[in-house]
Formats: C-alpha cells, sequence, structure tokens
C-alpha cells in the first residue's frame, strides 16, 4: 500500500469519506509543515541531542551547568566511572556538538557549558513532572 493511499484511507476514516481533492490538500498541508522545517538545521540538532544521549557525556554536561564555571579535565575522573581517556573521549565529542568549551590553561585544559547547553538543561528541567 503506498503512502498516499494510506493517507486515504486515514482521512475517510477520520472525517467519513475522502475523495482525492481531500487527499491532495491535506497533502500540500503536510509539505507546508515539511517545508517549514527546512530553515532548521536538522543535522546539527541531532548531532546535538546525540551527544547528550549518553550517560557520561550527559554527566558532565549536567555538572558543568550546575558548576556554573570552568572545571579542569582532571576533575571529573572523581565524579564519574570511567576511564580518563573516555572522559576525554566524551569532552571531545561534547566540544564538536558546542555543548561544551575547551580552554587551555598551561598544561591543563579546563571546560565549561556553552549556552546552548545551559538553555537545554533548563528545557529539560521545566520538562518534568514534579
Amino acid at each position: 500500500m503506498s503512502s498516499t493511499e494510506r493517507l486515504q484511507r486515514y482521512l475517510a476514516d477520520d472525517r467519513g469519506g475522502c475523495g482525492e481533492e481531500a487527499v491532495a490538500a491535506r497533502l500540500a498541508e503536510l509539505e507546508e509543515l515539511d517545508a517549514a522545517t527546512g530553515d532548521i538545521n536538522l543535522e546539527e540538532d541531532v548531532a546535538l541531542v546525540s551527544a547528550l544521549a549518553n550517560e557520561t557525556r550527559y554527566r558532565i554536561v549536567r555538572i558543568l551547568h550546575i558548576a556554573d564555571d570552568e572545571l579542569c579535565v582532571c576533575e571529573f575522573a572523581p565524579l564519574l566511572d570511567v576511564s580518563d581517556s573516555a572522559i576525554s573521549h566524551a569532552l571531545s565529542q561534547l566540544t564538536e556538538a558546542g555543548l561544551v568549551k575547551r580552554r587551555k590553561d598551561g598544561k591543563w585544559r579546563k571546560y565549561r557549558a556553552t549556552s546552548r547547553a545551559n538553555a537545554l538543561l533548563v528545557a529539560l528541567d521545566g520538562s518534568r513532572k514534579l
């Protein structure tokens, strides 16, 4: 069954009858919805959300958000039950996704949550049921 046939069946069930004009009108509405997403950089958004889709990376961003300050890479090890290399890899992925900023301070690297990361975490916090 084609997607148009399935849409026609849905519209017929939903509206108690459906002709070709109704299907064409609904397809036009759906295409407008799809076109409206064209201004959004979907690849960047998916990469951003994917970067948070790992417990270690999410905890790092959450810690940086709560700290509201820079933390040295060495300060994560006592907090996370993963290897130093896993922490470094997670921080690199978060940096690439634009969720953390990295700054070199002598021989140390310091990290801070970006405003985008902070906004995402505030949105997540606000979406929780109390």
